[in-house]
């Protein structure tokens, strides 16, 4: 029989930094079956896990990946983070904090919005002790020996430790537990043996754990390298940090419990603790923000009158199509607005055309709609489109079908150089707390990844370009295709041929491939803008640059 042994501390690659860990792309790939490389949720399956954490540095965004993923195959998702704390003028320690239910998930997203928003520093973000106080409802804390109480003992400052356990306990309570692990890391046992000590004098649960950072044992080198292109070191530098252990990979539940077998209650408090969180995300559902319509009105009936009256202005300056009557119009127009107001979405209707015809007015070029959208007479009529779908026997349906609910999505181009005024007018009406960029990601292609692991394997130059250099300049192209196991018009004869013959280059390879399409960094994306209901701090949690400019991590 499995024991009860539930991972609870784990960094996948969405720490951009510290992990090897891949999250399915999609639900299916969870299943080990469909999965393109190994990820967590497929090696969860095969090691039949009940329930998993992710604890991502400073973010969640890997959450909503991941929960839908486990969520497919049956596996509890955990939410959490580890968040960097300042509490001293040294550099920050660190605290594992797990979402208990939703309440938990606003407390935490609060707490990262917040450290985003005010809390950078040297190394990066951070809370402060004081903003931990003020919103822990329904977290758990998990500190282990990264976290102050970790570094007090370990400088033999124990009766310091003791005082700061007290302090988290005075605002955790029972919802505060110590983190052991056995990874054979430099101050490990002293840690575990104060944390044992001060969990038997405080009534504190202990919980077991490796601090997860890759898939097997295997991937150890590969973590490594990962890590050196993160601080810019290379692998063979004898001065750079060993912070990790080729133990931190996803161990079977019965291997943690004979690691653990001298303490099975620290084996014992994680499936407990993993009963405890129970955060059930609201995937799906539409949160539209209030659009402002004058007292008399309704969003229902605003959107009719403003149709009517746009579609009359359109038709005293545009033919009608040919073989179509006013009526055809008409007909059409309340067909699409009988649509539109069943699925609730003229609130959304209305908003666009707010904005869009605020640019207009503002001289700023904005093209005349692209895809589905265009099939709208609705959309022709508020102005959000220019062009009249009726001639060309466009489709309403295939922009908004009762049949199959969807999020309506205009495509609209504003010109690039004046964009920044448009997405400042829509965070000043709708309130700057409710208004952001969506966050995109960045990942290791095919090319950059030869180039960036060549660097931390300490290769000359000329022989690390002269690899990248043989990579086709297709788009897409992966190191998968250039070897001839892919696509077959992308192969790469030559490279083929000197990973065959050169050790160098097969070591490159071999590396490279190991890091492909891992999560590199975080960015703004192009076009995606939300306008929330509520303040985004009472949704996702924000990714804000020192520079101020605002992207959404979801």
């Amino acid at each position: 029989m499995s024991s009860r042994f539930i991972h609870l501390h784990l960094h996948t690659e969405f720490s951009l930094a510290d992990s090897t860990i891949r999250v399915p792309e999609k639900p299916d790939e969870a299943r080990p079956d469909k999965a393109k490389r190994p990820n967590v949720l497929s090696r969860a399956v095969e090691m039949k896990l009940p329930a998993l954490a992710v604890t991502d540095r400073n973010n969640l965004f890997a959450l909503v990946k991941f929960y839908k993923a486990a969520e497919s195959v049956g596996i509890k998702a955990i939410a959490g983070a580890d968040l960097s704390i300042l509490d001293g003028k040294e550099s920050p320690s660190q605290l594992t904090l797990l979402c208990r239910d939703h309440a938990g998930y606003l407390s935490l997203s609060r707490l990262l919005t917040r450290a985003w928003m005010e809390g950078h520093h040297v190394d990066g973000v951070a809370i402060t002790t004081e903003w931990l106080r003020e919103d822990c409802e329904g977290l758990f804390a998990i500190a282990g020996r990264h976290s102050s109480a970790g570094r007090l003992a370990a400088a033999g400052r124990h009766e310091h430790a003791e005082q700061y356990l007290a302090e988290l306990q005075r605002s955790f309570g029972e919802n505060l537990h110590l983190e052991i692990t056995r990874t054979q890391r430099d101050g490990e046992d002293a840690f575990n043996a104060f944390a044992l000590h001060a969990a038997a004098a405080r009534g504190l649960p202990v919980i077991a754990s490796n601090d997860v950072r890759f898939l097997d044992r295997e991937g150890y080198d590969a973590h490594e390298a990962r890590v050196c292109i993160s601080t810019g070191r290379v692998l063979d530098d004898p001065k750079r940090p060993r912070d990790y252990s080729a133990e931190q990979y996803l161990k079977s539940p019965d291997d943690m419990a004979a690691m653990f077998a001298d303490i099975p209650d620290a084996i014992d408090n994680t499936w407990a603790l993993a009963q405890r969180c129970n955060l059930e995300m609201r995937l799906g559902t539409y949160f539209l923000p209030a659009y402002p319509v004058p007292a008399d009105e309704t969003l229902d009936s605003w959107i009719r009158s403003q149709s009517r009256d746009g579609l009359k202005l359109r038709l005293e300056k545009s033919p009608l199509a040919p073989g179509h009557s006013r009526e055809d119009y008409e007909a059409r127009l309340d067909f699409e607005l009988d649509t539109i107001c069943k699925m609730g979405f003229p609130g959304y209707f209305l908003i666009v055309a707010d904005f869009i015809q605020w640019g207009k007015n503002q001289g700023i070029p904005i093209g005349p709609g692209r895809g589905s959208g265009a099939g709208s007479l609705v959309a022709w009529a508020l102005q959000i489109t220019d062009l009249d779908p009726l001639p060309y026997g466009l489709l309403f349906e295939r922009f908004l079908n009762p049949e199959r609910v969807s999020m309506p999505d205009f495509d609209i181009d504003f010109c690039m150089d004046r964009r920044d005024e448009v997405i400042d007018y829509v965070a000043r009406k709708y309130g700057r707390d409710r208004v952001s960029q969506i966050i995109t990601y960045g990942t290791m292609a095919a090319k950059a990844v030869v180039r960036d692991a060549g660097r931390v394997l300490g290769f000359p130059y000329g022989l690390v370009d002269g690899v990248a250099k043989l990579i086709p300049l297709t788009l897409g192209v992966t190191l998968k295709d250039a070897m001839g196991e892919g696509k077959s018009e992308m192969v790469a004869q030559e490279l083929i041929d000197r990973y065959r013959d050169e050790d160098d280059v097969r070591d490159l390879i071999d590396l490279a491939r190991e890091l492909e399409d891992l999560t590199r960094n975080a960015g703004k994306h192009a076009g995606g803008v939300v306008i929330a209901p509520t303040p985004p701090a009472c949704l996702p949690a924000l990714r804000v640059r020192s520079s101020s400019s605002r992207a959404r991590s979801i």
